[in-house]
């Protein structure tokens, strides 16, 4: 009789953790996750979040899940941390003290056949996610063409990269898509446009837009009927929604939104301050050599045997 008590007892004990176990929550199931992320960061519930498919992370122990916020003005990202057992979340980001403290920002990075200026193979690079229908962004444009090649002609190097704002600025889209037609027709030309639409970013409209681009282009002896073409059939778009997604990838969230040697600043930053930061990343590549451009250096194969 006693044993059968105690069987009983430990069979209702193994059920009872079971049943503990059923009941834990794990932040590896998305709802629960999606759940605890709208308490902890206060999000109405008209907001959508998207929580991304776990990958590994820098932490053995932990993975990497994305989530993206949509708001009236934008997509936001967030990282996460998810430990393996689903019980511990982290938010921010994780270093590795043998590589480039921002060398996760680097890997995703991608500057081939993007629109750029300065010296190759420089031991700074930025890369500047912009808007053209953005005001700031009109401003940092302006800050960046007057002082970088005058105070450092050799030693920066910058990309362009699209990310409009179109649930805020209704023709940045379009023009991103005008500015990557010029782009394709004449690299130099490019910055030209750059510089032309921030300056006159006041008198143009969603109806207006490939007009006064298609017009200013008459000045500059590009082909007008090519570029309006390439503008009426969005040949470019694929090129946007590219620098788009890999904006979102970077947690790019809002423009002007630029990285430095991998380094992200966000908003306009004005001189002073760009330029300390420029001094100190070219004394920190001086001693570690681990960001830059890697470019320029051309093996031939030697016919010597």
């Amino acid at each position: 009789m006693r044993f059968t008590r105690l069987l009983f007892c430990f069979a209702a004990l193994a059920f009872a953790v079971q049943a503990a176990d059923a009941a834990k929550k794990s932040a590896l199931d998305k709802p629960t996750l999606e759940a605890y992320i709208r308490h902890v960061e206060l999000l109405p519930d008209d907001l959508k979040v998207n929580v991304g498919d776990p990958k590994p992370s820098l932490f053995a122990d932990f993975l990497e899940v994305p989530v993206q916020v949509e708001t009236p003005t934008g997509v936001y990202a967030i990282r996460y941390f998810v430990s393996k057992d689903g019980q511990r979340i982290v938010k921010g980001s994780m270093f590795d003290v043998s590589k480039n403290p921002f060398q996760s920002e680097l890997d995703k990075i991608k500057t081939d056949l993007q629109p750029s200026f300065g010296e190759p193979g420089a031991p700074v690079v930025m890369v500047v996610f912009t808007d053209f229908e953005c005001p700031n962004c009109r401003d940092e444009a302006k800050v960046l063409r007057e002082n970088l090649q005058k105070t450092y002609p050799k030693d920066v190097r910058v990309y362009f990269k699209d990310f409009p704002l179109e649930r805020m600025h209704p023709w940045a889209t379009k023009a991103a898509i005008a500015g990557r037609c010029v782009f394709r027709q004449s690299p130099a030309a490019f910055w030209e446009y750059h510089d032309w639409i921030f300056e006159h970013q006041p008198e143009i409209t969603f109806e207006n837009v490939k007009d006064k681009v298609v017009e200013w282009a008459g000045t500059k002896n590009l082909d007008t009927l090519q570029l309006g073409r390439c503008i009426d059939s969005k040949a470019t778009e694929k090129d946007i929604e590219r620098s788009i997604a890999e904006g979102r990838s970077l947690q790019v969230s809002g423009t002007p939104t630029m990285f430095i040697n991998g380094r992200p600043l966000t908003g306009p930053i004005p001189w002073p301050t760009l330029d300390n930061v420029i001094k100190r990343e070219i004394a920190y590549q001086k001693a570690s050599g681990d960001a830059g451009e890697k470019c320029c250096e051309v093996k031939i194969p030697s016919l010597v045997k």
